[in-house]
């Protein structure tokens, strides 16, 4: 991710238009037709919950008949090579899963889908990119978790991301 207090090059906003399933990103433009540059944070925490990290070998694949542990390239010796962190989520594991309790054998879900919020989002603190963040998810309904993200700067609020994780009976529901 690198310095995060040079002016990034774009500004990257979540498509939240119903029925897409995916989170899907696009080109923020203003009026004058030039690049949105602002939000430098907010882009930055959408990049890392809206990408794919690798999954190690002990976690359970979303299709049991795929070894695709998904990640991106330039995450390959990111430290090394320009001082970084690895990328991304492991929000993709759940893709598949059904949303099961706490005391489901498999664990909770909403507890799963925290905790990968948690990792992706750590490594901001860690590189003092920010102070602090709190994430609550819940579930909103039989097929959608909710998400609030709130991201501090020492005791000020810098951004509050919220997301909708569907679940894919939801996609093939609404084309059918």
């Amino acid at each position: 991710m690198g310095d995060l207090s040079e002016v990034p090059d774009i500004r990257l906003v979540q498509n939240t238009y119903f029925p897409k399933y995916s989170v899907t990103m696009d080109w923020s433009v203003r009026d004058d037709g030039t690049l949105d540059d602002t939000q430098a944070l907010a882009t930055a925490i959408v990049v890392a919950l809206g990408t794919n990290a690798m999954a190690s070998v002990d976690h359970e694949l979303p299709d049991p008949n795929s070894t695709d542990r998904q990640g991106w390239w330039g995450d390959m010796d990111c430290a090394e090579i320009w001082g970084a962190w690895p990328i991304g989520s492991l929000l993709w594991l759940e893709k598949r899963t059904k949303i099961t309790p706490p005391e489901a054998l498999e664990g909770s879900t909403l507890g799963r889908v925290k905790n990968h919020i948690y990792q992706a989002i750590q490594p901001f603190v860690d590189n003092r990119i920010c102070s602090t963040y709190s994430v609550e998810v819940w579930r909103q309904d039989v097929q959608q978790i909710d998400a609030l993200i709130q991201v501090y700067r020492g005791p000020q609020l810098a951004i509050e991301l919220r997301y909708q994780l569907l679940w894919d009976e939801l996609q093939s529901a609404t084309q059918g």
